[in-house]
């Protein structure tokens, strides 16, 4: 191709074409086109949206703005041609006019708009789902949830442990006792409204200064009321407690070998400890204490066997029978032999599961009288008895140890027909294997009562009837 242009009309390309025939002329109802371009003709001028424009102005194709001749556009107006001919685009002007139609602006999003919005929802989701996954491996790592069973009902069937020990417990107390060169650690329970607590005598024995702490942790100062080394019991009494919680006395009689029994007590100091097992055995004779060596600190107690765990601390504490009912006072313990040879100081302390108490019949009536007089009495046969006797049964002395008879003159045994020598073999037809049972056997019951002996004497056996007396305690 050659460096001119082609003129030929035929030849030139679409978009050069000139339209054919004359400009579109206006509708005969369609006033004019205004000659002032920037609307100021008062009438065509809206007093609220400003200056209206002429539609054909903007819907017209063939229209374009008329631009001054002298400026170089090109344009030519014919003056003969009204004012309703719209001047026509002349590509071979020396400058066309810029006059473009864009079309109409395409509705919606465009394409990089909704991929930026693609990209955008992406990383939101991307960042909100890495800190889900992170708080959840935190929260799974530092707090692992196990199945667990709901919570059941709080209440207990009154005859269970638990039962037993919620009922009683608010009526059990704590002692620490100072005094005497050293300081210990006992338990009592209480007996009336008064403020009376029940004890072992062995807990309090010397002591100057009596705390008892309650199960609410309450502390309060007591003062001793009376005690009895033979029966190693005794009574303290606290001011100005309101609200005590009595425990209720049951019947000792009422034991059988198998009932099942709760302990309670503070074991080294441990208040409120509550263990449980069964009686295994009743009437078992057991003596305890004789550190003075002249036997007034000796106990002779008829005892309530158990295998419930009963440590040191759980002295006077109560023995509890299904019904919470106080039916022994915990008393001692026996500890297992270190060396094999029995000696006391070689024993084990603790508990190997036999564990004795005071029945609540005996402990009932030396309270009473420990609260009335401040001292208990003894029941008695008014005999002295050969302690060195290796023999079966308990055997009346000759002498006493002020040299007098070993039978006191017009006492119980006198009268009932015992004399020295003779060896006491039965009390109520349970047989007695040594001065120690003999002694336990009388005391558990009460002055005045009546027993049956049945004496060895002379090679032949009898049967005495005798009415005990009565002595002062310790």
């Amino acid at each position: 191709m050659s460096d001119s242009q082609q003129t030929d009309a035929s030849r030139a390309p679409q978009w050069w074409s000139r339209p054919d025939g004359p400009a579109k002329a206006r509708p005969a109802e369609v006033p004019p086109q205004r000659s002032d371009p920037q609307g100021s003709d008062p009438q065509r001028s809206d007093p609220e949206h400003g200056p209206l424009s002429d539609p054909y102005t903007a819907s017209d194709p063939y229209a374009a703005t008329v631009v001054d001749a002298e400026a170089g556009t090109g344009v030519e107006v014919d003056p003969d041609a009204g004012p309703e001919v719209a001047p026509r685009y002349d590509p071979w002007a020396a400058r066309p006019l810029h006059v473009v139609d864009r079309g109409r602006e395409p509705r919606g999003f465009r394409m990089w708009r909704v991929v930026a919005l693609a990209v955008g929802v992406a990383l939101l989701a991307g960042g909100v789902g890495g800190f889900l996954g992170v708080l959840a491996e935190r929260r799974s790592s530092t707090r692992l949830e196990l199945p667990q069973a709901a919570v059941d009902s709080k209440g207990r069937a009154p005859d269970s442990v638990a039962g037993i020990a919620a009922s009683a417990l608010p009526g059990v107390v704590t002692l620490h006792v100072s005094g005497g060169g050293g300081s210990g650690t006992g338990t009592g329970f209480v007996l009336d409204p008064q403020g009376h607590i029940l004890t072992n005598n062995h807990v309090v024995a010397d002591a100057k200064d009596i705390t008892v702490t309650f199960s609410t942790g309450e502390s309060v100062p007591a003062t001793l009321v009376g005690r009895d080394g033979g029966y190693d019991l005794a009574v303290v009494k606290v001011e100005g407690v309101r609200g005590l919680r009595p425990l209720t006395l049951g019947n000792s009689e009422n034991v059988k070998v198998g009932d099942p029994v709760v302990a309670i007590g503070a074991p080294f100091d441990l208040s409120n400890t509550v263990t449980a097992g069964i009686i295994s055995a009743t009437g078992r004779p057991i003596t305890a204490g004789g550190d003075k060596g002249d036997g007034s600190d000796i106990s002779y107690v008829d005892a309530l066997q158990t295998d419930a765990p009963i440590n040191p601390g759980n002295s006077g504490g109560p023995l509890l029978d299904a019904r919470a009912h106080v039916v022994g006072i915990n008393s001692a313990i026996r500890g297992a032999d270190k060396s094999g040879d029995g000696d006391e100081e070689d024993r084990q302390s603790g508990s190997i599961g036999l564990g004795f108490a005071i029945p609540v019949n005996q402990g009932k009536r030396v309270a009473e009288e420990l609260i009335g007089t401040g001292h208990a009495t003894h029941p008695v046969i008014g005999v002295t008895l050969d302690m060195q006797y290796k023999g079966d049964g308990a055997r009346v002395g000759t002498k006493a140890a002020d040299g007098k008879p070993a039978v006191v003159a017009d006492g119980p045994g006198a009268r009932a027909g015992i004399k020295a020598g003779d060896v006491i073999t039965k009390v109520d037809g349970q047989r007695v294997h040594g001065g120690d049972e003999l002694i336990i056997k009388i005391r558990a019951h009460r002055p005045g009562d009546s027993l049956n002996l049945t004496v060895l004497r002379d090679g032949g056996e009898r049967t005495l009837d005798v009415v005990l007396g009565s002595a002062d305690g310790s």
